[in-house]
C-alpha cells in the first residue's frame, strides 16, 4: 500500500524476494496533474501495472466492496509505505498483520512529514523504522530501524531520495523476518514526553520569520527544499521562495531589513546574524541563483 515515488523503491525490493509473492497493491485514486490537469496514475500504480499486478484504489477505505476484494487475494501480510491512515478493519485483516515503513527514528516525529521536521530542528541523524500498525498513528511496535547521516548540504530532497532507497532494504529485512517468525517488536514509549511530532506542512509553515536566529532558518529552508519551499516577501511585496541560504554572522540591522550589493548577494537581518539567500524563485519566474537573480531584477530598499 503506498501512493507516492517514495514507495516505488519498496514495491521493486519486494517484487525481488524469492520468499515473498506480492498479490495486489493498493494505492490512491488518479489526480489530476501538470497544466493540463489531465488525470495520473500515482508513481506506485505505474510501478505497478509493469510488473502485471492488480492494482486497487478505493476512495473510501472502510468501503465493504473494497474490503471485500482486499480480503478475496487473502495476503498473509500488508506493507504500508506512504499511504493513507488505515480502519482497524484493512490493518488487522491479514493473519499476520500490517506493518508500516515510516521515514524517521521513531517515536520522534510521529506525523505525515517526519523528513521536512527533522531537517527543520537541524538535526544531524534521521532514518527509516518498521513497526506493526495499531490504532494511534504511528504508535505500533517497533521492529527494526535503519540510521543515516544528515550533512550539512543535505535538503529534504537529498535525505528523501536516500530513505526510500533505505526503507526499501528495511523492509525487505522485516518482510523477511517476520516469514521466519524472528522479528522483533518492542512497544514505543507511551509518553509524548521529549518527542518532536512531525504534522502536515501548511502554507504557513513554510513562512520565513525573521524574528529567529539566522542558524534555524537555513535549516528551515533546507526542511522544505526543494518542495513545497520556504518563502518570503520583497519589501515591494512580490512572493520569493528560497531554496538554499546560509548565516552570515556579524552584527544586523533591525529583524527584516534587506540588502543587497545588486549584483551577488541578497541578505535580510534576523534576530541573529544575516540570511544570505543563495537561490530564489521570483512568483511567476524560474528558480536561479542569486546572482542569476539580481541580474534581471531591479530591486530598491
Amino acid at each position: 500500500m503506498g501512493t507516492p515515488d517514495f514507495a516505488v523503491p519498496t514495491l521493486e525490493t519486494l517484487l525481488a524476494l524469492p520468499e515473498v509473492q506480492v498479490v495486489a497493491v493498493i494505492t490512491g485514486p488518479d489526480r489530476p496533474a501538470g497544466r493540463g490537469r489531465q488525470l495520473q496514475a500515482s508513481a506506485v500504480k505505474q510501478a505497478a501495472l509493469a510488473h502485471g499486478l492488480p492494482v486497487l484504489q478505493p476512495t473510501n477505505l472502510k468501503d465493504p466492496a473494497f474490503q471485500a476484494e482486499l480480503r478475496s487475494y487473502a495476503a498473509d501480510l500488508q506493507v504500508v509505505v506512504a499511504f493513507r491512515m488505515l480502519p482497524e478493519a484493512v490493518w488487522n485483516m491479514p493473519r499476520l498483520g500490517s506493518v508500516n515503513i515510516h521515514g524517521s527514528l521513531l517515536p520522534q516525529y510521529r506525523g505525515a512529514a517526519p523528513i521536512n521536521w527533522a531537517l527543520m530542528h537541524g538535526d544531524k541523524e534521521t532514518g527509516v523504522t518498521s513497526f506493526f500498525l495499531r490504532h494511534e498513528i504511528d504508535t505500533g511496535d517497533l521492529i527494526m530501524q535503519e540510521k543515516l547521516t544528515i550533512t550539512p548540504d543535505d535538503d529534504f530532497g537529498s535525505v528523501y531520495d536516500k530513505l526510500k532507497v533505505l526503507g526499501a532494504q528495511l523492509a525487505a529485512h522485516t518482510v523477511v523476518a517476520i516469514a521466519a517468525g524472528t522479528a522483533p517488536s518492542t512497544p514505543q514509549p507511551s509518553s509524548p514526553d521529549g518527542l518532536r511530532p512531525a504534522p502536515k506542512l501548511t502554507k504557513e509553515t513554510g513562512r520565513l520569520d525573521f524574528a529567529r536566529p539566522a542558524t534555524e532558518l537555513v535549516n528551515h529552508v533546507r526542511g522544505l527544499s526543494p518542495a513545497p519551499a520556504a518563502y518570503t516577501s520583497l519589501p515591494d511585496g512580490r512572493g520569493l521562495k528560497v531554496f538554499r541560504a546560509q548565516a552570515v554572522p556579524g552584527e544586523a540591522a533591525a529583524p527584516g531589513t534587506w540588502a543587497t550589493d545588486s549584483r551577488q548577494y541578497l541578505r535580510v537581518a534576523t534576530a541573529s546574524g544575516w540570511l544570505d539567500l543563495l537561490e530564489v524563485q521570483l512568483e511567476g519566474k524560474k528558480r536561479m541563483s542569486t546572482s542569476e537573480f539580481l541580474r534581471g531584477t531591479r530591486l530598491e530598499f
